[in-house]
């Protein structure tokens, strides 16, 4: 099936870097998320490293660098992608460096909500949060990493004035979406095992929470 003549302007489907830059997006939560279940089922990282907290630290120094890899990879193809008029001028330079403001102010001011073992998956190495985090940006989103990266992306295509920067954010978007559909429920199962194992400790009734 040979993809419409109007796409193929806009986009040049012959660069091997518009895939490499697709599959490093798609790889990255697809493992942290693999090693991380694996963790939280077998605790191999936290025998290999000693201690659950060095293996979270380990966990949070190997997706970080996969993310630096992950951007590099964008910013080679969209470099060997075709620009479009209509995504030059001061408008589309303002709306790009407001996306990327927003988006990096939506990571870093979670990260520090978080902390690096609550950013990085702690929880899946057995170090839990005391209560739910519901200050900005948590107020707004459950998931303002995932939306803030997203942001970036696209703020970043814009920039550049590439319109396959935009389809990669699509992209982007859905490997997110997923993502958050196999953590959140994960992730609150493992509190709910928390709280149900402390509720029998103090001799207290149960109730499940349903969101985190």
């Amino acid at each position: 099936m040979s993809l419409p003549s109007s796409l193929t302007e806009l986009v040049d489907f012959d660069q091997r870097s518009l895939f490499i830059s697709a599959a490093a997006i798609a790889f990255n939560p697809t493992f942290w998320n693999i090693v991380a279940r694996r963790e939280y089922r077998t605790r191999f990282l936290t025998r290999i490293f000693g201690s659950n907290q060095a293996a979270c630290y380990a966990l949070a120094v190997t997706i970080f660098s996969l993310g630096l890899v992950r951007d590099f990879l964008y910013e080679r193809a969209l470099r060997d992608q075709p620009s479009h008029p209509a995504l030059e001028g001061p408008l589309v330079n303002y709306a790009a460096y407001a996306l990327l403001a927003v988006g990096n102010i939506f990571v870093v001011s979670s990260t520090w909500q978080l902390g690096i073992t609550g950013t990085f998956l702690g929880d899946y190495c057995g170090i839990l949060m005391d209560n739910i985090v519901t200050g900005f940006p948590f107020n707004i989103t459950n998931a303002p990493m995932y939306y803030g990266s997203t942001m970036s992306f696209l703020g970043t295509a814009l920039l550049y004035g590439k319109p396959a920067g935009i389809l990669i954010t699509l992209h982007v978007l859905v490997v997110y979406l997923v993502a958050i559909q196999f953590e959140n429920p994960f992730t609150a199962g493992i509190y709910a095992k928390r709280d149900k194992e402390r509720a029998k400790v103090a001799g207290k009734p149960f109730e499940s929470k349903k969101e985190l």
